[in-house]
C-alpha cells in the first residue's frame, strides 16, 4: 500500500483557524536521577509482566535524546519486536512522512511507546501491563523534556492523560503531561486502514505545529 505525499508545512493554516484549545491538569514527577544507559540496560532486563516471556527484543525507544519532540505511540508490533526499533513497519514508513510535512525527519524526534514489549498478536496492552511499564516512558520524558509530546492513537493519548476519553474528543486541543504540551493525534495504523481518515491526520499535525511554533514564539 503506498504512502500519499504530504502537504508541506507553508500550507498550514493561520493560527487563529486553530481547534480550541484546552488543558488537562498534568502529572508532576520527581527528580530523577536517571541516565540513558541506566534505563535503557533497565527495559533491555524487565521482567516485571508476561510480556517478556513473549517477546523477542524489548523496543526502548529511537532518536535525538535532547528533541524537542517527543513521539509516543502504544507499542511495538511484529516488525518493531524483530528489530527491536520503534515504527519500522508499514506505519513507520507512513510516521517518516508525517514527520516530513511539517519539517521533521525521525532524527530530529525521539520516538517510544506506551509499553516497550509486544503484546501478543497486536492485541491492545491491557491495564496492568501498562502500569507495570509507564514509569520508564516517565523516565524517559523527564531525561528529554520535550517542548512538544505528539500522542499517536487511543491508547497512547488516555495513558498520557489518564483518561478515558474517546479519541475524537481528545484532538484538536492542548493537553499536558509533566509540563510538556500534548497533541493527540491517530495512529498511523489507524490511517494505512482507514485512508480518507489521513485528511484528519493532517490537521492534527498542524495543530501540532502551530502549537509548538506559539510556545517557541512566546518565550
Amino acid at each position: 500500500m503506498g504512502i500519499d505525499v504530504w502537504l508541506s508545512r507553508t500550507s498550514i493554516p493561520a493560527a487563529s483557524e486553530s481547534p480550541t484549545e484546552a488543558v488537562i491538569d498534568h502529572i508532576d514527577l520527581a527528580p530523577s536521577l536517571d541516565n540513558w544507559t541506566l534505563l535503557e540496560a533497565e527495559v533491555a532486563n524487565c521482567q516485571k509482566c508476561t510480556l517478556c516471556t513473549t517477546r523477542k527484543n524489548t523496543v526502548f525507544g529511537s532518536g535525538n535524546q535532547q528533541a524537542d519532540w517527543m513521539i509516543v505511540g502504544e507499542g511495538p508490533g511484529q516488525h518493531e519486536d524483530e528489530q527491536g526499533l520503534p515504527f519500522v513497519g508499514n506505519a513507520g514508513g507512513l510516521l517518516t512522512e508525517m514527520l516530513r510535512a511539517i519539517s521533521l525527519t525521525r532524527e530530529d524526534v525521539f520516538i517510544a511507546n506506551i509499553i516497550k514489549c509486544r503484546p501478543p498478536n497486536n492485541r491492545d496492552p491491557h491495564a496492568d501491563e501498562i502500569a507495570h511499564c509507564s514509569d520508564y516512558l516517565y523516565r524517559q520524558h523527564q531525561l528529554i523534556q520535550p517542548k512538544m509530546i505528539l500522542a499517536l492513537g487511543r491508547i497512547a493519548a488516555q495513558t498520557l492523560l489518564k483518561t478515558n476519553e474517546p479519541l475524537a474528543k481528545l484532538r484538536g486541543k492542548v493537553h499536558t503531561f509533566n509540563n510538556s504540551p500534548v497533541v493527540v493525534a491517530y495512529h498511523p495504523a489507524y490511517l494505512l486502514r482507514f485512508l480518507p481518515e489521513k485528511s484528519k491526520a493532517w490537521v492534527d499535525l498542524s495543530f501540532a505545529l502551530q502549537t509548538f511554533t506559539k510556545l517557541e514564539g512566546d518565550l
